[in-house]
């Protein structure tokens, strides 16, 4: 059997695709395999069509790919969708209760409550951890595994229910098994200990590890998934998190929590993130450290509440009144979500700006492989705070060659005084226009120190290639499968990736770049919006944009094709 698979779960919304699949992917990777897993769903409670994408190997896994080696359909619309990307050798595991038209010339297995579960009623209970099973059985895995994570999958629901789906997993293994020509997966030796964890898992992580102490937030796709994966471990982590009624006291709670000391952050999604950009100037005016998160959605508008697209950046760079310093992060896997989040506080409160990051669906919700190696094993957290009063007047917004002024908390020494308004080096509003710009260029001199501390290249493939792929963000995995690709295939290329955007750094990617005959930018949005950054940071620009806004994630088959469309 191949050893790089791709297995889809569909069914329709309600249908447990979500709950079955994550004990699927625990036991494979249990099993010694490198997994990457998918999620594709629609903006319903019930109905519509979602699907599970699950991509298994003995090697590292950066990204998705196209095709289906074994596609479970939990009802006809599955079938409808996907079964013309089966491969010639692939098997159709189905509800016989549900589907009932197949393509003909197709391996397939049927499952039924009845054949699964014949003394007992389970429904949909018995086919969806029937079929479970039944790719284990199929792939030749050993059946232990998935059923104790089903046992605690299921704990809270009592032990008919547990009985049920254990009883249906070793009838679907074995089932499967009677097909002819299973196939046989290389059983190995107990792996080091990996982790299954996703883009906003790793970031939650990276937060706790770096002190966060308050969350502030109103629910909003892709956003929540991250919030959640905070919120879930709050109590452990000594986490105050509130969910606000909206986006704007959402970030004005977290400002005010920074400004009395806590190590605070809030987050969105883009029509959220737009609530926002006011506070976003508040923060830069009062100098109070603020971690904020944008998981991008398709707009504009509500626009497409569960799809992946990278349309906020230039959004992101300019938001708010006049200008201001901040940062802008972007990371493209869980490593670097987990270290640019303990980053981001740290540059916060060094630089005292708003450090704004940028996620989308497909960071967000996709399940990476690691090993505990891959993360760092501890994380710096410097709170750069005046925590005693000095001998001298104290000037909260004190004039520096580096414009950092020296921060202390409210309740330090003598009286901190802040100012939404212009204000003077002490914190008091003033209309003095020579002191306006004093203090204007004071805050925007922080730039220049903030550009020495960011570089955030990712380079790969042959470094003096004539071609060049070059993205952000998300796309990582699937522009770095689809330059070895090229190197496989005897096209020379190489990958440059930015996971941190502002300010951007010019010379790392101007060197990056020489020597550049073709320049590709890799972007999943209809402008162009980093391509244009690009060039209005370097002078240089794209010779060919690969651009994806249809709400999909890339893929190194889709990029492969935008290429060769230039060519």
């Amino acid at each position: 059997m191949a050893s790089d698979l791709n297995i889809v779960i569909g069914g329709a919304a309600g249908q447990g695709v979500h709950a079955i699949t994550l004990p699927l992917n625990k036991a494979l990777v249990r099993h010694g395999l490198q997994v990457l897993a998918v999620q594709d769903y629609q903006s319903r409670i019930r109905g519509g069509h979602l699907f599970n994408k699950i991509r298994l190997s003995e090697d590292p896994l950066v990204s998705s790919r196209e095709g289906v080696d074994i596609l479970v359909a939990l009802n006809q619309e599955t079938i409808a969708l996907h079964a013309q990307d089966l491969s010639g050798q692939g098997l159709i595991i189905y509800d016989a209760s549900q589907v009932k038209d197949l393509p003909v010339g197709v391996k397939t297995l049927a499952l039924s409550a009845e054949s699964l579960l014949p003394e007992a009623t389970a429904g949909d209970i018995a086919v969806n951890a029937g079929a479970c099973g039944a790719i284990l059985g199929w792939l030749g895995v050993p059946v232990a595994g998935l059923l104790e994570l089903l046992a605690q999958t299921f704990a809270d629901k009592g032990t008919a229910v547990i009985a049920w789906n254990l009883s249906a997993a070793s009838r679907g293994h074995e089932l499967a098994q009677l097909l002819d020509n299973p196939g046989s997966l290389p059983a190995s030796a107990l792996p080091s200990p990996s982790l299954l964890v996703s883009g906003h898992e790793a970031m939650a992580l990276g937060a706790l590890a770096a002190g966060l102490n308050f969350l502030s937030g109103y629910p909003m796709t892709p956003w929540t998934s991250l919030f959640n994966a905070i919120s879930q471990r709050a109590g452990r982590w000594g986490v105050v998190v509130e969910q606000t009624e909206d986006e704007i006291a959402a970030i004005t709670m977290a400002i005010g929590a920074s400004f009395a000391g806590a190590r605070a952050m809030t987050g969105t999604s883009g029509g959220g993130f737009c609530l926002m950009t006011e506070a976003v100037g508040l923060a830069a005016m009062t100098e109070t450290p603020l971690v904020v998160v944008n998981a991008m959605r398709p707009g504009p508008s509500t626009g497409l509440p569960t799809r992946t697209e990278q349309g906020d950046l230039q959004f992101v760079l300019w938001c708010g009144q006049g200008d201001s310093p901040r940062a802008v992060l972007a990371p493209g896997n869980p490593i670097q979500g987990f270290n640019l989040m303990a980053k981001a506080f740290q540059l916060a409160e060094r630089f005292q700006i708003p450090v704004l990051i940028l996620t989308d669906q497909y960071f967000g919700d996709t399940q990476f492989t690691h090993s505990m190696a891959d993360f760092p094993a501890a994380v710096t957290v410097d709170r750069f705070l005046e925590l005693a009063p000095g001998p001298n007047q104290y000037e909260r917004y004190a004039i520096t060659a580096d414009g950092i002024s020296p921060r202390r908390l409210p309740g330090v020494g003598p009286v901190v005084v802040a100012d939404s308004d212009e204000h003077t080096p002490g914190g008091h509003l003033t209309e003095d226009l020579a002191v306006r710009v004093r203090m204007h260029d004071k805050r925007l001199r922080k730039l220049e120190g903030l550009r020495q501390e960011l570089n955030g290249l990712t380079l790969a493939g042959n470094p003096k290639a004539p071609l060049t792929l070059m993205g952000w963000g998300s796309s990582l995995g699937p522009l770095s499968e689809a330059v070895a690709r090229l190197n496989r295939d005897k096209v020379s290329a190489r990958l440059v990736h930015l996971s941190e955007l502002w300010p951007f750094p010019r010379q790392a990617v101007s060197t990056a770049l020489t020597g550049t005959q073709k320049l590709v930018i890799v972007e999943q949005n209809a402008g162009g919006q980093f391509n244009r950054l690009l060039r209005q940071e370097t002078g240089l620009a794209a010779d060919h944009l690969v651009l994806r806004y249809d709400g999909l994630p890339f893929t190194p088959e889709f990029i492969l094709r935008g290429l060769a469309a230039a060519t």
